[in-house]
């Protein structure tokens, strides 16, 4: 693969980070479609992993992700190119948000047009989980973690970062055992 340009990773990710509007689950299906789909720089798996090792670590899963593609394509230069690219668009949108907020926060069509935003994130995120469902739980042990860790998260409250060592760790012990069978 040819080296790709840093201002066209920049530019790209800025695209990216302009029209994705909450967080970082609302961005996977454009960062499927641009760097898996459109320009091949990374598999759907590794994509998928990204996201997953970015949730895991601090920081913005987006900002993780993208980071994490850029150094893949470019190394450190890339790495800062993609997450300034990023992260540009929301510094500028927050800066001006926080001048005209106080301004219009009472305004009907404001409302209006954050409720329609919220609704349609809702849509995005569930886009992603279904993609993610999809191209992530595999055989029965996939089932198993997903079933367990829901039942932790959701009835048990169990911290999402307690759930997510414990999966890798299942997962760990289950590669163990599989090559201890052989």
């Amino acid at each position: 693969m040819p080296k790709v340009s840093l201002w066209k990773l920049y530019f790209l990710f800025f695209k990216m980070g302009l029209f994705t509007f909450g967080g970082g689950y609302a961005m996977l299906p454009i960062l499927q479609s641009e760097a898996v789909d459109k320009e091949k720089w990374i598999s759907k798996e590794e994509l998928l992993n990204y996201y997953s090792i970015g949730q895991c670590t601090p920081g913005i899963i987006a900002v993780n992700a993208a980071s994490f593609i850029g150094y893949k394509l470019r190394g450190i230069l890339g790495l800062i190119s993609t997450t300034l690219g990023v992260i540009s668009p929301s510094i500028i949108v927050i800066t001006m948000v926080a001048l005209l907020l106080r301004q219009y926060m009472d305004n009907q069509y404001f409302q209006w047009a954050f409720a329609g935003i919220r609704i349609s994130v809702i849509a995005l995120i569930l886009s992603t989980v279904w993609d993610m469902w999809q191209n992530g739980v595999k055989g029965i042990f996939g089932y198993a973690i997903f079933a367990v860790a829901a039942v932790l998260l959701f009835w048990l409250k169990w911290s999402a970062i307690a759930i997510v060592l414990l999966a890798g760790l299942s997962g760990l012990l289950l590669l163990l055992w599989r090559r201890a069978k052989r």
